[in-house]
């Protein structure tokens, strides 16, 4: 396993360094599609790894997280790309697995809650279970009412898009700059700056909502030099 480790360590650094650059530069452009690109991939690869150490901790964790991860990337990364604005296969099946996550969390987070004082040990405790598995529940709802209504704007699209690739980014910062933090300087341990850069992708979200909605049409035409997805042929 140490060797999947420094694959998910080499993961997580380099979704930092993606995420951070793919927020910074202009939309649309070269810089941002290609940095985007390489989150994607990192956050692959974190998520995967994720997944495959959890059983291995003491005490052992779910592999849910790291699914977690690979559903917001998924989909945000769909809603860019699949510029008709549709729902497809992946989107309905995506649709499933967040419900079924999401009803998963929950349930665990009601048995952290309720267990005897002492049971339960280890984070994460209920409150951020239920507020993970409540991102999830919205995730899937959300879903739920693209896939009933057929179809996205540009601007819902985009704003899909930013909404879950910044909360991917969030996953990345809040487990550096908070769940690591023995592997920094003593001096940084429990510093309020930790907590502002781990918390920063919601702000940087916020920021881009607003953006997206009161100039939307000139932030999406940054978007039209994103290539469209491959056809695929009929079977």
């Amino acid at each position: 396993m140490i060797g999947i480790t420094w694959i998910h360590v080499a993961g997580g650094v380099a979704a930092l360094v993606s995420g951070t650059v793919a927020l910074a530069v202009r939309k649309g452009s070269g810089a941002h599609v290609s940095a985007g690109t390489w989150f994607c991939v990192a956050m692959f690869v974190l998520g995967v790894t994720a997944s495959i150490l959890a059983p291995f901790k003491s005490p052992p964790d779910s592999p849910i997280g790291g699914i977690m991860v690979c559903y917001f990337v998924a989909t945000a990364w769909m809603a860019v790309r699949r510029r008709s604005g549709t729902p497809g296969r992946f989107e309905k099946i995506a649709c499933a697995l967040v419900l079924v996550m999401a009803a998963a969390i929950i349930g665990h987070g009601f048995e952290v809650a309720l267990a005897p004082p002492g049971e339960f040990t280890a984070p994460p405790g209920a409150g951020a279970l239920f507020g993970l598995g409540g991102i999830c529940l919205l995730a899937g709802l959300l879903d739920l009412k693209f896939i009933i209504r057929g179809t996205l704007s540009a601007t819902q699209r985009l704003s899909r898009h930013l909404w879950r690739m910044c909360f991917a980014f969030f996953v990345a910062t809040g487990s550096f700059f908070l769940g690591q933090q023995d592997v920094l300087p003593q001096a940084m341990r429990g510093s309020p700056v930790l907590f502002v850069l781990a918390f920063a992708p919601f702000a940087l979200m916020l920021f881009w909502l607003a953006r997206v909605r009161f100039s939307g049409s000139s932030q999406l035409k940054r978007y039209r030099r994103c290539p469209p997805l491959p056809r695929v042929p009929a079977a």
